[in-house]
């Protein structure tokens, strides 16, 4: 039924969807030209994807201990690492658009709900090197992976969590001043999605981006992104289908749309 739901969604998506020449706004039309759209191949990118690659050949199992949704594709707590891999970190397309997000504003904090494989993470944490990033993993022997691949990459502006979402994120806000920049990639229900969403809010200002996973994962996700995007305090939302961008620049009209990526 979810997949249905998915297709269903992505049909009406391209439907709706527009690209620079249906857009009005100069912040949207420059993030486009600048950033979303920006086809350059950085040099990191060969190093992480060669990194990938080596997972999608692992055939390792690990025990998977799911606190959020699950997923759509294996109901088994056991898992390969090559299934993690292929069906859990962020395609390269979304994972790099991530990257040069955090290139081009770079944000002084970040946190992610859901290392995963820390594929992602290695993406965000290579958009600034200077950057403090905080990732949560739910489930041990994934979050021990995603350790090792840090080493790997050589990255050492990661700060790797393991636990709970509910119990580690109070925690992490509690020792910051602003969410500057969070990824949310976890856990994938509604109830859920919001409470994140509003406890990050606290701390939010007008140059903070939050970015939203799998908003079409299921009704109740889109519900959740519907709800967010009207949020008073959201002036832009970014709809890209399998990824939402919300920003809270004082300054700009607010407007919702829907781009074609």
């Amino acid at each position: 039924m979810k997949k249905l739901f998915l297709v269903y969604s992505y049909f009406l998506y391209r439907l709706r969807a527009t690209n620079t020449h249906g857009v009005h706004s100069p912040f949207v039309f420059n993030l486009l030209n600048d950033v979303i759209y920006n086809d350059k191949e950085y040099y990191i990118y060969n190093e992480i994807e060669t990194l990938r690659k080596q997972l999608l050949e692992n055939e390792n199992t690990v025990e998977c201990i799911d606190l959020g949704a699950g997923s759509l594709n294996s109901q088994s707590r056991k898992r390969s690492i090559k299934h993690h891999a292929l069906f859990s970190a962020k395609p390269p397309k979304y994972a790099q658009l991530i990257f040069r997000m955090v290139n081009h504003f770079q944000p002084s904090v970040i946190i992610e709900l859901g290392t995963s494989l820390g594929i992602t993470t290695a993406y965000i944490s290579k958009g600034n090197s200077k950057v403090k990033v905080i990732t949560i993993e739910g489930c041990k022997e994934i979050a021990d992976i995603a350790r090792q691949n840090f080493k790997q990459l050589e990255i050492n502006n990661v700060e790797p969590i393991t636990g709970n979402f509910d119990s580690e994120l109070p925690a992490i806000l509690t020792k910051i001043k602003n969410t500057d920049f969070v990824f949310f990639d976890g856990n994938h229900r509604k109830e859920a999605t919001l409470n994140y969403f509003y406890q990050c809010l606290e701390k939010a200002n007008e140059h903070s981006i939050f970015i939203f996973d799998d908003i079409y994962w299921s009704l109740e996700m889109k519900d959740a992104w519907n709800e967010i995007k009207k949020n008073k305090e959201v002036t832009v939302s970014l709809d890209l289908f399998y990824m939402g961008i919300i920003f809270f620049r004082k300054e700009q009209v607010k407007q919702d749309f829907v781009i074609r990526f």
